[in-house]
């Protein structure tokens, strides 16, 4: 997390030289870290870069957004440190896809107050309140992200090399241990793979993807009866999980499924209740079975829920459907 000489002397000029409380100081640096006098940072799912390389492109992901801004913060004198939200589901530009991962983002103390800085926190359904991480986690989590990335591009050899670095400082993240064996069967080790899914598994015996990844090995394998036991767990982990039930919704609305679009928009609420998407998908199902008074009352929540401008494009469709049923 070096901070390059050059970002060092425009961080000096224009976060630490005013002077001023810890409190004046991050929000002098929350500026300089997205205002164009600033870095002007912008957000880039697959810009997993070092901290010089961030400042040099002005792009990062949320892993090297993370990285940056505690950097700056311990250097402006703040106790700063990484945090993770382990499930979320977000959204990236392109096609309006949505995607399932792990999320970081930078919290800051300021004396007795706490603060979270997050470069794409409007793109993001989360669960669960970020929770306080290690460097060794956050680190472990760079070096797991590009290691992924790498693989995906086909560089496996500099993949492993990355992975072996992520879980050499993380040992006991699942999460890298199942993406480990994704690698291993690329190349070919279905035995290291195996021992790599067994190891994410006991480190979570519910995370989804290193059981979907064994289940898949052993189909290839010809070992259906070890399939089907870990097939069990895994619906048992997708029943309880409002977000898998949120993406085959929004499949079954893609496809033009709205009865089983709409069963599934049930099924996220009813495990999730405070996410206004999933309440707004609701409404959506029910207009396409034109049950519009259901419709109203699934957009009223969704808008109940939200804020800003999301909340403001909840107001509009309400208002024109009311203007529809009088």
């Amino acid at each position: 997390m070096a901070i390059p000489a050059e970002l060092h002397a425009l961080f000096q000029q224009q976060v630490l030289s005013p002077g001023g409380t810890q409190l004046r100081r991050l929000e002098r640096l929350v500026d300089f870290m997205f205002a164009q006098t600033g870095l002007g940072m912008q957000y880039q799912h697959d810009a997993t870069y070092t901290v010089e390389q961030a400042y040099l492109t002005r792009r990062a992901n949320c892993l090297t957004f993370t990285l940056l801004a505690v950097a700056l913060a311990r250097e402006a004198g703040l106790e700063a440190y990484g945090q993770e939200i382990e499930e979320t589901l977000s959204w990236r530009h392109e096609q309006n896809t949505i995607y399932r991962t792990n999320h970081v983002n930078a919290g800051i103390r300021p004396g007795h107050q706490r603060f979270t800085i997050d470069v794409a926190w409007d793109t993001l359904i989360a669960r669960e309140p970020p929770q306080r991480i290690s460097d060794r986690r956050l680190l472990g989590l760079y070096y797991g992200n590009r290691a992924v990335e790498l693989m995906s591009d086909n560089q496996r050899a500099a993949a492993g090399q990355y992975m072996a670095m992520a879980l050499e400082l993380d040992p006991a993240y699942a999460a890298n241990w199942s993406n480990a064996g994704v690698l291993y069967m690329r190349n070919g080790d279905a035995e290291a793979a195996e021992q790599a899914y067994a190891k994410a598994l006991a480190l979570d015996r519910l995370h989804a993807a290193a059981l979907f990844n064994i289940v898949s090995l052993y189909q290839r394998t010809g070992r259906q009866e070890q399939a089907r036991g870990y097939q069990k767990q895994l619906k048992a982990v997708r029943e309880k999980d409002p977000f898998h039930h949120f993406l085959l919704a929004v499949q079954y609305e893609k496809t033009g499924d709205y009865r089983r679009a709409l069963t599934h928009y049930q099924r996220a609420i009813r495990l999730h209740d405070s996410e206004h998407r999933f309440h707004f998908g609701l409404a959506r199902a029910y207009l396409q079975l034109g049950q519009a008074r259901q419709a109203g009352r699934a957009l009223a929540r969704a808008h109940a829920l939200s804020e800003g401008d999301t909340r403001g494009l909840y107001q509009a469709k309400l208002d024109r459907l009311r203007q529809q049923q009088e």
